[in-house]
């Protein structure tokens, strides 16, 4: 009798926090000049590829509007939630549009925080 044997999958899970959160920008002139603007955060990594740019951070970040304006050359309010959407096709971690940014959380708990949400069951 021939025992089979299945090799090991080089894809893995890994259910553990990363910590990370971040999104996926379509690589056209707002994408880039977008990941420039994020490029300059210390907590925010970078990753051009042929048709998409990524864009992860530790933590939080903020993709503040009339940061991208000013580096876009555009007038004050250019930039905005709908542009941000319009140019960004996935994103991880928790999204919170305000009215002159979009910040970004990578636990829920500190995205529940900062709007004041209780996550404690009601009983």
């Amino acid at each position: 009798m021939t025992v089979f044997k299945t090799a090991e999958s080089p894809f893995k899970a890994d259910n553990t926090a990363s910590n990370m959160c971040g999104f996926t920008l379509m690589n056209n002139q707002v994408g880039a000049i977008i990941a420039e603007v994020m490029g300059t955060k210390d907590n925010v990594t970078i990753t051009p590829l042929p048709s998409m740019i990524r864009v992860d951070a530790t933590g939080r970040m903020e993709v503040v509007y009339a940061e991208v304006d000013e580096a876009a050359g555009e007038e004050e309010g250019w930039f905005n939630a709908a542009e941000f959407e319009e140019s960004m096709s996935t994103h991880y971690g928790r999204m919170i549009h305000e009215d002159d940014r979009t910040i970004m959380f990578a636990n829920p708990e500190d995205a529940a925080e900062y709007l004041d949400f209780d996550l404690k069951p009601i009983k």
